[in-house]
């Protein structure tokens, strides 16, 4: 197998952890390729530039947290190239292994031992009044927020039917595996990963029942920004547009999900180490006065 490496910038334990690995994969014989920004770090490996990343390899290592694994994910997930995180960040919901268990990892990826997880992505379409339209991938979310101080009214449409007109700060539509990431925030849902549906999160709803939504995955949303002011849409926070009154987004399951390894603890136990649950902590009481 041809592994390639995406490390996190500016990140001083990246080079350290990927030269570790590296070894262990020449030893298997297994090719390795680094994106131009990474070669230095990389003496060695084939260096091909970010967009060709994802023809040139079958998995690809992500050294970093859960932003590079997204970044990773945008180059070579329509290749069905495999994703294996290396946690160097804060969270980690998707880069699961540490850098102690990183040669471990590493090992069985090369063995055929670690299993596969298909994730869910949305493909995004923007359609602006005047322009052709753009389309992207979104392995967490696409996320209208308001560029103005003003609330913002944005009409919600699945498969042609009226959901509501949302007003609000702003709208989240996530997938099962960004519901862990500014949907939770924001007061969605958690989802297990292997589900297939849309959460709608609207952000700071002016009317409060305005709860959080999950629908069919394989339906058609639409959502349309009918404020008087543009708003910001944000995918995956790696890409942007400023939508004008009248534009709007589709929004619908891809084609070709995202292939990643499974976390050897499973996802229950990444939701406990990572929000810790059921820990207790209790709070130190002040000593009373002293009776004598």
């Amino acid at each position: 197998m041809r592994f390639g490496f995406l490390l996190r910038p500016g990140q001083a334990e990246a080079p350290r952890v990927a030269a570790d690995l590296i070894q262990v994969l020449r030893t298997h014989g297994c090719p390795v390729v680094a994106t131009v920004e990474d070669a230095a770090a990389m003496p060695g490996a084939t260096v091909v530039p970010a967009d060709q990343l994802g023809s040139a390899i079958d998995v690809l290592v992500v050294l970093g947290g859960d932003g590079t694994f997204l970044h990773g994910a945008s180059l070579v997930a329509d290749h069905g190239v495999t994703l294996l995180g290396i946690n160097l960040g804060s969270l980690g919901f998707m880069t699961h292994a540490s850098p102690v268990a990183a040669r471990e990892a590493v090992e069985a990826a090369c063995a055929g031992r670690l299993p596969i997880d298909e994730r869910m992505r949305l493909e995004v379409t923007v359609r602006c009044v005047g322009r052709a339209p753009e389309r992207r991938s979104a392995l967490n979310e696409a996320v209208i927020l308001r560029a103005t101080p003003r609330l913002l009214d944005l009409a919600a449409r699945l498969d042609g039917d009226v959901i509501t007109t949302y007003k609000a700060d702003g709208l989240i539509v996530s997938t099962p595996t960004g519901s862990t990431a500014y949907n939770l925030a924001a007061g969605g849902p958690i989802l297990t990963p292997n589900l297939e549906a849309i959460v709608l999160t609207p952000v700071c709803p002016h009317t409060l029942t305005n709860r959080p939504v999950v629908v069919r995955a394989d339906a058609r949303l639409e959502v349309s920004n009918v404020s008087p002011q543009p708003v910001s849409l944000t995918i995956d926070g790696l890409w942007s547009r400023d939508l004008a009154p009248g534009d709007a987004i589709d929004v619908r399951k891809t084609e070709r999900p995202l292939r990643m390894f499974h976390p050897q603890d499973g996802f229950f136990a990444v939701l406990r180490s990572k929000l810790a649950w059921g820990e207790r902590h209790e709070t130190p009481v002040a000593p009373g006065p002293m009776i004598r």
